[in-house]
């Protein structure tokens, strides 16, 4: 997918570098996003394997957002309101609904079984990049065009994920997926590029703790897709934890 971008896209960067030249501090801030979204591939491709769409992505795509205002407060030295406060707790138990669901008799038995399973460690650890490169990408296009800087993003993921994709796989499993779904991994690669580049402009103009909560309404679209066109079970609790984790963004975004 990321290779798709970076061969598709490339007139497009060609135009965008000459009339819009990268100075010093924004080649930093590019190299930095291409490691942390490395990263972030390499953890949700390890939590999709573990575990089911509906449990991986209402976990990741809720907890990064969920710790910006967190590490506005440790790093930026914010302070927390009250209404971000019950949209974090909102997030934390819609969290735990979405993967509790079904489980209550066990999870009594053994209360962390949550940080123990691979699945939902390695969506934590992709909520955690979440958080992390969204405060990174808001500094890093006040520097780069947003459309440009999404290019160098994928490309300089590319370039980090591909000695890691060849160790793990190998040539021949990569040769069957993109000969097998060529036309999915086109979309979707475009399709990225056009959903974050669009989230990189809006974070010209906005707040971060804005842009971050409102993205993630497609959590309950997610758990929704896993759940009615993947058979996933545990319907009705995703669901209804994914609400509590749109409900605290909504709550965080509030927040003054």
């Amino acid at each position: 997918m990321l290779i798709s971008i970076s061969v598709l896209v490339l007139p497009l960067a060609a135009i965008l570098i000459w009339r819009y030249p990268i100075s010093y501090p924004g080649w930093w801030f590019i190299f930095g996003t291409a490691i942390l979204h490395a990263l972030y591939f390499v953890f949700l491709g390890r939590s999709y394997t573990y575990a089911d769409l509906s449990l991986v992505y209402p976990v990741a795509r809720g907890t990064g957002p969920a710790l910006v205002p967190v590490i506005g407060v440790l790093l930026l030295k914010e302070i927390l309101t009250t209404l971000a406060i019950v949209g974090i707790i909102s997030v934390v138990l819609g969290i735990f609904t979405v993967y509790w669901w079904g489980q209550f008799q066990k999870v009594l038995h053994d209360p962390f079984r949550f940080f123990r399973e691979a699945g939902a460690r390695y969506a934590l650890l992709t909520g955690l990049v979440i958080a992390v490169y969204s405060v990174w990408d808001k500094m890093g296009v006040s520097y780069v065009n947003p459309f440009l800087y999404m290019y160098f993003l994928v490309l300089g993921s590319t370039l980090f994920l591909a000695p890691y994709v060849y160790r793990t796989h190998g040539t021949k499993a990569i040769r069957t997926e993109m000969k097998e779904n060529t036309g999915s991994i086109i979309i979707s690669g475009l399709l990225l590029f056009i959903a974050y580049g669009l989230i990189l402009f809006a974070l010209q103009f906005s707040r971060v703790s804005y842009i971050a909560p409102a993205r993630e309404v497609g959590i309950v679209i997610g758990v929704l897709l896993g759940t009615f066109m993947l058979g996933e079970p545990f319907g009705k609790g995703r669901v209804l934890g994914s609400c509590l984790i749109v409900f605290g963004l909504v709550l965080i975004s509030l927040a003054p």
